[in-house]
């Protein structure tokens, strides 16, 4: 227990964000098993868990329940020692994080990475234009103090590398806030 009563955290909790397809799956895995924190995908808790209000037809994509993952991580992320991968971000209560990296990926790459995923039409252009805009970069320096946002290029294996080694040496000289 630490002096305030509070269960110290076992490590930081790190958001992954991004467009679809800027690696951040990859990049969380790597850093996971770099530095033994726990790697939670959301959209893989939400179709375990039925955390979603259904199907989406269109996008092609549960309509996950913002509310009923936040209650399912709770406990994890007061834990701590978590890498949270997720296409979003505002949702989550900012407490919750000590680091938010926002992959971002060149259009052609992105592009290309997605069709080979199978993404047409409007999940597609959806998606491209998302990260023209820098849609994700913008909601994170908006729902987080930004001396914890970092905006990380992810359009090669060595970008992947390069960003997995910086944020290793990261969480290798993290200390809790007291």
């Amino acid at each position: 227990m630490a002096q305030n009563g509070s269960v110290r955290k076992r490590g930081p909790n790190i958001l992954v964000t991004g467009t679809p397809g800027t690696g951040k799956t990859t990049t969380s895995s790597a850093l996971a098993e770099a530095t033994q924190l726990r790697h939670i995908i959301i959209g893989d808790l939400v179709k375990e868990k039925n955390l979603h209000d259904g199907w989406d037809d269109e996008l092609d994509c549960y309509v996950i329940n913002e509310d009923l993952v936040c209650d399912e991580l709770e406990d994890l992320m007061e834990e701590g020692g978590n890498i949270v991968d997720y296409h979003g971000c505002d949702f989550f209560p900012e407490r919750w994080f000590d680091r938010v990296v926002v992959l971002q990926t060149d259009n052609t790459v992105l592009y290309d990475r997605l069709s080979r995923r199978g993404y047409t039409g409007s999940k597609l252009s959806n998606n491209i234009e998302c990260e023209i805009f820098q849609v994700l970069l913008q909601e994170a320096k908006e729902s987080y103090p930004e001396d914890i946002v970092v905006a990380l290029k992810s359009d090669t294996i060595e970008d992947i590398s390069r960003n997995v080694a910086s944020l290793t040496d990261w969480v290798g000289s993290w200390h809790p806030a007291s």
